[in-house]
Formats: structure tokens, sequence, C-alpha cells
């Protein structure tokens, strides 16, 4: 301003500058609003999507199918969830299976697996991707020890003991994200068709496994042969029940 000051030119620009003021903190509001927003967006489609497969998804969109040569897939289910529902209510039942889902939720994390989905009473696991890891039949062998040693303390409110199977299966799938609405990350193949057939056809408290993860697993851990099984539109195949870990054998100089 020119000395002498104009006390209407003075105003002028002190409001001016204010009016700047007020609209750069208005816009660093907005961007910080923005900013909470997107990152409660992001929060909510990491609880759906892997993410490495979310950021592809945002990045371009469309479908996404993905190879994987070998991966272990395991299911975890309530063995006669029917009867047990039929005894409960709808309330107290959405919360048994919310403590059951969540105790397998936080040791599938413990483990560095990806959970696909739960379905009903059963829950779906698998290792070996998003991103391949060379020891997925051993982490998921170990997640489903640890899942079968928590499963003890559930009880019914009778205080029944609350029975489960888990069936493991080894072998390729394909893995991807399809549809326009309620999308999710799913698997396709034979090898998730037998490792559900190994869950539904096992034994109650029990960790079934097929060949291909008792190949897999057997130098490692205890495994014990059932011999051939049935399987529904699969003939026979041969199972073995996971008994748990070998010690390690410490090696003398």
């Amino acid at each position: 301003l020119p000395k002498p000051f104009d006390a209407v030119l003075l105003r002028a620009r002190i409001q001016a500058s204010l009016e700047k003021k007020r609209l750069r903190d208005q816009q660093k509001m907005y961007l910080q609003e923005l900013q909470v927003e997107r990152e409660k967006s992001d929060r909510l489609l990491l609880n759906v999507l892997p993410r490495p497969i979310a950021d592809r998804l945002k990045q371009r969109g469309g479908v996404i199918a993905d190879s994987f040569e070998s991966v272990t897939v395991m299911f975890a289910d309530i063995a006669d969830f029917t009867s047990l529902s039929a005894g409960m209510s709808p309330t107290r039942l959405v919360v048994l299976l919310n403590e059951i889902f969540s105790t397998f939720d936080q040791e599938t994390a413990r483990h560095g697996l990806e959970k696909i989905k739960t379905v009903g009473d059963e829950y779906m696991v698998v290792g070996g991707l998003p991103l391949p890891r060379p020891d997925h039949a051993e982490a998921v062998a170990r997640l489903a020890l640890a899942i079968q040693e928590r499963c003890k303390k559930f009880r019914t409110d009778e205080g029944k003991r609350i029975d489960f199977r888990i069936g493991i299966n080894t072998g390729p799938v394909v893995a991807g994200v399809i549809g326009e609405t309620k999308f999710c990350y799913d698997l396709w193949g034979d090898t998730v068709n037998v490792a559900s057939r190994m869950t539904s056809h096992g034994k109650r408290n029990a960790i079934q496994v097929s060949e291909s993860t008792y190949n897999a697993l057997r130098k490692r851990f205890d495994l014990d042969s059932r011999g051939p099984i049935a399987l529904k539109g699969r003939g026979e195949m041969p199972a073995y029940l996971l008994r748990g870990r070998r010690p390690l054998r410490v090696s003398r100089s």
C-alpha cells in the first residue's frame, strides 16, 4: 500500500487476505476429510480383498484371474451343524459363529495366511497366494493344528463340546475377482473341491489331508494313513490324518 494509507483500500486488502486464508483453511479441511474417507474406504476394501488384489482393482478394475501352480487350501466346519443350530436361537447362533470365526481369523492372521470366505458354518483359508510362498503346506498345517487346539474351548449352552472337522488339499488353482457388485476374492479348481471333500468326509475333531498335502508334510509332521476313502463325485482317494509337528532334531557335533 502506498503512503499515506487509504483506509478504504487498506480494509479491502485486509478483507481479501482474510478471505484467501479462509478459503485455504476450508480447502485444507476438505482435503483432510477426503483423506479420512479414503482411508475408511481402503480399510473396508482390505476386509474383502487381499492388499495386492485391492491395489490392482483400484488401478485398472475389470476381471482379475491368476493361475497358481501350487497352493494349499483348508476348510473347517462344525460337525452336525444343522442339529446344533436347531437347538439355539438365531441370535445365540450368530454370536457363537462370530466367536468361533473371530478365533479362526486371529490364527489365520498370526500364521500369515489368506482367509477367503465363510459360508454358513464353513471357513476357508489358503496358503501360497496372492503372494507365492514355498512353505504354504506347512503354514496351513500349523494353522490347522492351532485352530484344533483353540476349538477345544467351545461349548454348547448345555456345556457339550462342539466338534469340528478340518480338511486340507494341495494343488493348482485359479484365483481372482469376478462380477461388478458384491465381489469377493475366490478360488476355483479341483484342488478346492477335494479340500472341501476332505472336510465333509473327515472325522470329528481331526485334520484330514489329501495325498498331495501328505507328500508336502511328511518330513516335518506326524501323519497316519486312513487308507482310501470314498469321496462324492471323485471315487476313492488316499487320506491321512495330521497328528502334529515333529520335534526338531538337534545335530550333535
